[in-house]
């Protein structure tokens, strides 16, 4: 870590030092999806100083984004959502390295796309996606930081395959994709949560959502949490927790 980093990130290092920092450094994070979960997320992974982001999404920016996704400005309409959030991240800072995968996440496809990370965050908006998503986390062991949102609400929790319930096990059912309303503000509250749990995962600070569903509700302005259990027999994570 040279003295620019050593200025950069000091708010920082005095939480988790400069052996915190440099694993942050060293990380490579791969964040599914550039809307309104990963704005926030990406953001906030990028001024902290992870090494490398690995960003996946197929989109592109339209009007009705622009109220949540703050990547994409009004002259970004029209662009692919990578190319615009790798822009604006780079521009936030130079040190790190933003890599950029632009194709829809399929059950045949997801394994070449993904590169070998530390951690996987969910900011997708539908629930066939992060199935397939929670799939490759329970095959290659790596960690899966999910957050999802509608309207006021959000909820978060982090998968950590072989000890806790897996994303089958909490949400065993797949149901189609729907526009849903959401206020701006809510991916904003629920992604912050999700780099915070990625940040302690990789400096090994804190305690983690492990096996806990934490949600918000904006109108009441409070959270709540409930336990999670594995699910008998999963078909998913059933045969990893097995082994342990």
């Amino acid at each position: 870590m040279d003295n620019l980093e050593r200025e950069k990130y000091s708010r920082q290092i005095l939480l988790f030092g400069e052996e915190g920092q440099e694993k942050l450094k060293a990380a490579k994070v791969f964040v599914a999806g550039a809307g309104g979960l990963g704005s926030p997320v990406s953001t906030y992974l990028a001024i902290a100083g992870i090494g490398k982001i690995i960003l996946a999404d197929f989109d592109f920016v339209d009007p009705t984004n622009l109220n949540r996704q703050f990547l994409h400005h009004e002259k970004d309409i029209g662009r692919l959502k990578i190319e615009s959030a790798k822009e604006k991240l780079l521009s936030m800072n130079p040190l790190i390295e933003v890599e950029t995968i632009e194709e829809m996440l399929t059950e045949s496809n997801i394994d070449s796309l993904v590169p070998q990370c530390d951690i996987i965050i969910d900011a997708l908006d539908n629930l066939e996606t992060r199935h397939i998503l929670n799939r490759l986390s329970i095959k290659r062991g790596i960690p899966l930081i999910h957050g999802a949102v509608t309207g006021y609400d959000g909820q978060v929790t982090t998968i950590i395959p072989g000890k806790t319930p897996c994303f089958y096990c909490i949400f065993p059912r797949i149901s189609r994709k729907e526009v849903f309303p959401v206020l701006g503000a809510t991916p904003g509250v629920i992604g912050s949560i999700q780099v915070s749990e990625a940040i302690k995962f990789l400096t090994g600070k804190g305690k983690l959502l492990e096996g806990r569903l934490l949600f918000w509700n904006g109108l009441s302005g409070s959270f709540s949490e409930i336990s999670l259990a594995k699910l008998n027999n999963c078909p998913v994570c059933g045969s990893i927790n097995k082994k342990i």
